[in-house]
């Protein structure tokens, strides 16, 4: 987005005080990382690993190779081996504790790592043979985990795949085995995780592009099946080293506080009044996970049932473990560790995770941090929303700015005697309504009264 009469993505990252670089120490130290990385023990480049990613990502943290097997499953799940590149009190590693995650721009990343290492060497580029740490996760006929093992590795990613190319060929029946037995794995998966009361919610994502005239554009996007069968992997990877680090006494887990059981009551007498279906003892997630959020009551419930999910955050243990382990959108402990080029916490887990499996003692740079890491994590995601609700505000002000006075089709998706917030399809906006009692969940004819872009704000009223 070019400069202009409006507030460009460069003047946002610098008024939220993102780094525009990195130093030239930084740079140095990650192409000497390059030229001496110390690769993987167990050569394992002969199994066919691929990745699933959007078209356009470089930074690919995972690989994985999926085998049926007589009793079940076998998940390889090669994730990038960051440490194998960044040396422990180095220049890497004290700006990646300053920046804590990889930040998401629609014209750029400001990333983690350098882009030699994050973009390049430690990067899962198909054809490139790459460090890892190698997960090996043992499955029964039900998708149960039944054994898992961790070990640094060589492999070598067959195949670079998008979503879009992934579910377009399993639609089509024209998929490779291994995209079949994804699907088949993901969907047990998906059983066990209705079984113990996971959330998921279907809520499309509110993506931001630059478009050919230099001006964002705004959309809706669901995810497809291909996405949540593979966020399945992910996912399992996740309980696994959550187990492995509780049962070793020592580790960091993402954690989610279980949902108050007074707001679980208020979602279900909202649904209700909705028209949505809630039977009497039903779990929310198996209510919310079923929604369509094309229908304007389910879309107004799902954005209600975010309410829930609040106070998320990361515990670190050694020693006693954790009184709450629990992240209550997955419903079993859980741990950030699939996604080490993008986000601080995964190395330090993978570390442990290492560790444990080979039964030696976890490295002291890894203890050290983990006092500290909670709470700069948590930074790290405050950043985090802090950008994507910015720049989100930011396109939004700027398509609507020329139509201040206009009129839209918008679905009420919050109501409270103060205003509310509402949804438009076309385009793809949800802002602020002036207004008590607005109907909840209904379709409601609103005037935009404000776009402004230097102050990212947009509201409506009800027309």
């Amino acid at each position: 987005m070019g400069r202009g009469l409006h507030p460009s993505w460069d003047d946002l990252r610098a008024e939220l005080e993102l780094p525009a670089a990195f130093t030239p120490a930084v740079l140095a130290e990650a192409e000497q990382a390059v030229a001496v990385a110390v690769p993987g023990a167990d050569d394992q480049t002969g199994l066919d690993f691929f990745t699933i990613d959007p078209p356009d990502s470089m930074d690919l943290d995972q690989a994985m190779c999926l085998e049926a097997t007589d009793g079940g499953f076998t998940i390889r799940y090669a994730i990038a081996d960051v440490a194998a590149f960044v040396r422990p009190g180095g220049a890497i590693d004290l700006e990646a504790h300053r920046r804590g995650a990889t930040a998401y721009f629609p014209d750029l990343r400001v990333p983690l790592h350098p882009p030699v290492l994050s973009e390049g060497a430690a990067s899962l580029l198909p054809d490139q043979t790459r460090p890892v740490v190698l997960w090996t996760l043992t499955l029964d006929a039900t998708g149960t985990l039944t054994r898992t093992e961790v070990r640094r590795a060589l492999v070598r990613s067959r195949s670079k795949l998008s979503y879009a190319g992934v579910q377009k060929d399993l639609d089509a029946g024209t998929a490779a085995p291994q995209l079949l037995l994804l699907r088949e794995i993901g969907t047990r998966r998906q059983a066990l995780a209705r079984a113990r009361d996971a959330v998921d919610l279907p809520t499309p994502e509110q993506e931001v592009d630059d478009g050919p005239d230099g001006r964002p554009r705004l959309s809706f996007r669901a995810q497809s099946p291909c996405e949540a069968w593979n966020a399945q992997i992910s996912l399992l990877t996740g309980m696994a080293a959550a187990a492995l680090m509780l049962e070793g006494g020592v580790g960091l887990l993402r954690t989610l506080p279980p949902a108050d059981p007074q707001a679980v009551a208020s979602l279900r007498r909202s649904a209700l009044a909705l028209g949505l279906a809630w039977p009497e003892g039903t779990p929310y997630g198996d209510v919310v996970s079923a929604l369509d959020a094309q229908q304007p009551a389910a879309a107004a419930l799902l954005t209600l049932t975010t309410r829930l999910l609040r106070g998320a955050g990361y515990v670190a243990f050694d020693g006693a473990l954790p009184e709450q382990p629990l992240h209550s959108a997955v419903a079993a402990p859980y741990a950030h560790c699939t996604a080490p080029l993008r986000r601080l916490a995964d190395r330090y887990v993978n570390e442990i995770c290492l560790a444990l499996c080979a039964g030696e003692p976890v490295p002291d740079w890894v203890r050290g941090a983990l006092p500290s890491l909670p709470a700069e994590m948590s930074g790290s995601d405050r950043r985090a929303h802090a950008v994507d609700r910015a720049v989100v505000d930011l396109a939004e002000a700027i398509v609507l700015a020329p139509r201040v006075g206009e009129e839209f089709d918008a679905v009420v998706v919050e109501s409270t005697s103060k205003g509310g917030a509402v949804q438009l399809a076309d385009p793809a906006v949800r802002a602020r309504c002036q207004g008590s009692d607005l109907p909840l969940g209904q379709p409601l004819r609103v005037r935009l009264v404000t776009a402004d872009a230097t102050t990212r704000k947009v509201a409506f009223e009800r027309a």
